[in-house]
């Protein structure tokens, strides 16, 4: 099934330069329409019905209706089309205003062609619902965090949840996207920007507090042990993380921890 895709932005160079990415894609895309204004692009979006147009990709700062504007308009009728947001640097703020809306991510200018590549194949595998026309699982896993006020903390406290019972396996981004319903990239960067931290930052240090609790708790575990119950496979490089995170060896924690 193909999947239809509205572009909206001020400047034609973006515009034709999107269409041209889009159109050698080997994916089955459309780009149905191509507008230099929110205005123009909300017309002809209410002349669709609802899963006639399966994605908006559309820029933050236009005349006559901004982006902001053209995504609340479009979440009155159209609550499960999924949104990309473009954005400069200096219009960061703006797409994370964006985010309250159920944007499904942001790109930086200039667009990373994979970047986009990802995400448009992550909405084509996203599930066709029983009509035949694209619906966004992503709002649905997440139950519907876009109408949340605090949306992008719902999200995190999601990663939060999962690394703190999956702290022991191998950690792969592919599956934490999968499993939030958000891709990657968009993932990636609202952990950082909404806890300062990286996501692979936390889950060290989820694992060295669980290794820390392993050394009172459990003092006749071995090193070792202890490092594959945490998720390392090398206890050397274990050795040398819980050092530098903790300002001492597992074997000076545990003999100054135990009684």
């Amino acid at each position: 099934m193909a999947l239809n895709i509205m572009i909206v932005d001020d400047e034609e160079v973006i515009r034709l330069g999107l269409e041209k990415i889009i159109s050698k894609m080997d994916l089955d895309v459309t780009v149905i329409g191509s507008f230099g204004n929110g205005m123009d692009a909300l017309n002809q979006l209410s002349k669709y019905n609802p899963g006639e147009v399966d994605c908006l990709i559309t820029d933050i700062k236009m005349p006559m209706m901004d982006g902001l504007r053209l995504i609340e308009h479009v979440r009155e009728k159209l609550d499960r089309l999924a949104i990309i947001v473009l954005s400069g640097f200096s219009e960061f703020e703006y797409a994370r205003q964006a985010l309250r809306f159920g944007v499904m991510d942001y790109l930086l200018k200039p667009i990373d062609k994979m970047q986009l590549y990802e995400l448009l194949k992550l909405l084509k595998s996203k599930a066709v619902n029983d009509n035949g026309t694209m619906s966004m699982k992503a709002a649905e896993d997440t139950g519907d965090w876009a109408d949340h006020e605090a949306g992008e903390h719902y999200v995190v406290d999601q990663i939060k949840g999962f690394l703190d019972k999956e702290y022991d396996k191998n950690f792969e981004l592919e599956r934490l996207a999968e499993t939030t319903g958000m891709s990657p990239s968009y993932i990636s960067r609202l952990f950082k920007s909404t806890t300062g931290h990286t996501i692979t930052d936390y889950l060290i240090e989820v694992r060295i507090e669980k290794a820390k609790q392993f050394l009172v708790d459990h003092p006749d575990l071995k090193n070792y042990q202890i490092s594959q119950l945490v998720g390392y496979s090398d206890p050397v490089y274990f050795n040398k993380l819980f050092k530098r995170m903790v300002q001492m060896t597992p074997k000076d924690y545990k003999k100054r921890n135990t009684k």
